[in-house]
């Protein structure tokens, strides 16, 4: 059987995070899971960093000297880096939160943390990544037939699996890694109710999901990219009690 440190082996970490202990701890654990990693202790050092040596992953701190891990996210993505960012932040302000996630965050994490679910968050979004690049062994006759479900329509908007790219009215739309994700599993989902728990296990990749409304914003930043009146959906639509259900017609 694969470990993870098996899985994990040759891939860079970022820690961006200005107390030393806790960088030191990070890269520690995440070294004996197979990763390589690097620490940086300020927001405009970060930014640079990460342009140039282009991690696999980065551990994100929001409280930065110099500038905010926000300011570093919003940079980034609006460069066009779309690297696998994971917040952590000791504050409870739901602002944060949502601010990160709307600016292109991957998955959030409030400290106090357990390590263990921390280790388990980047395992699930490296394989997310990985699962999603080209594999050019694969047969024609496979990517051909691949080719035909390619494609979700709904409304005016078009996914393209392959490209992982969205249009809407034509024009192109920007969803983060994770925002693409949650959208494609449920557009393939045939209309199947799913609960806020399978959506983190399935999508998220985490059999404990500790942050079940994380799922929430997401659906909330999806419907205001994607549905006509986002107050009232007619895709991505909320089960009361139940969860979410993806509806094409």
């Amino acid at each position: 059987m694969t470990g993870v440190g098996d899985e994990a082996q040759g891939q860079l970490v970022t820690i961006v995070e200005d107390d030393a202990a806790i960088a030191e701890g990070l890269g520690l654990n995440l070294r004996l899971q197979g990763y390589r990693t690097e620490a940086v202790g300020d927001g405009e050092t970060a930014r640079t960093r990460i342009e140039q040596v282009r991690p696999d992953l980065v551990l994100l701190d929001i409280s930065l000297p110099k500038q905010s891990g926000i300011w570093v996210l919003q940079r980034l993505r609006e460069a066009g880096n779309h690297v696998p960012v994971i917040v952590l932040s000791a504050r409870q302000d739901e602002f944060d939160k949502v601010a990160a996630l709307q600016l292109g965050a991957d998955d959030y994490v409030t400290k106090p943390f357990a390590l263990a679910e921390l280790l388990a968050r980047v395992a699930a979004l490296l394989r997310r990544v990985r699962l999603h690049l080209p594999q050019q062994s694969a047969p024609a006759a496979a990517i051909a037939s691949e080719a035909k479900r390619a494609e979700i329509r709904f409304g005016d908007v078009v996914i393209n699996l392959d490209t992982r790219t969205v249009v809407r009215a034509g024009q192109p739309i920007k969803l983060t890694h994770r925002e693409f994700e949650l959208l494609a599993f449920l557009g393939r989902s045939g209309g199947r109710v799913f609960s806020r728990e399978e959506l983190v296990r399935q999508v998220w990749g985490l059999e404990h999901p500790g942050q079940a409304r994380t799922v929430d914003n997401f659906i909330a930043q999806l419907r205001a990219k994607l549905e006509k009146d986002p107050e009232q959906p007619k895709h991505l639509l909320t089960i009361r009690g139940s969860g979410y259900r993806f509806v094409a017609e």
